[in-house]
């Protein structure tokens, strides 16, 4: 069975991944993507598996409220560690409610497609929807278009790294 890591701690090295404590970062590279991260340029994997998916959640106070109560009543299973906030459209979404996840096994970053509809280009490779792969393993830089070709929510891959303390 492969490890699982919690973001924070220190990942093996496999070729010369720096040294220190690294964190895997997704980095907004459109104001649509900085946009779905509620505004922040970046988001941290906290943990892996990491989920991302889209806010389906409504955005009234009232419903909002009560999801938020029963969230923390353990009523509802949360589904995402990262929602990305996606405006309606007439052409439709292009984030699925329950998307990709990005994990971390036997010292590889894997993106893994969870049945979206339209699924993910990760630096051209196609995963999920009507792609014969459901997952890829994952590289520094590597972009991330969430949804179909011309969709507007890219992303970048990044490790950042925190010299240990002395």
């Amino acid at each position: 069975m492969a490890k699982k890591l919690l973001a924070a701690e220190p990942l093996p090295s496999k070729g010369s991944l720096p040294t220190g404590t690294i964190s895997a970062v997704l980095v907004a590279l459109t104001s649509e993507a900085q946009s779905a991260l509620g505004g922040q340029p970046y988001a941290t994997i906290t943990r892996f598996p990491f989920m991302v998916g889209r806010e389906s959640r409504s955005p009234s106070i009232v419903p909002s409220l009560k999801t938020m109560i029963e969230q923390r009543l353990l009523k509802v299973p949360q589904l995402n560690d990262l929602y990305l906030v996606e405006p309606p459209s007439q052409a439709g979404f292009h984030i699925s409610r329950e998307h990709f996840a990005i994990d971390y096994v036997d010292a590889e970053f894997v993106l893994v497609d969870r049945g979206s509809a339209s699924g993910t280009l990760v630096s051209d490779r196609a995963v999920g929807a009507d792609s014969k792969d459901v997952q890829t393993e994952l590289q520094v830089g590597d972009l991330i278009v969430v949804g179909a070709r011309r969709s507007p929510y890219v992303f970048q891959f990044q490790l950042r790294t925190e010299e240990a303390p002395r």
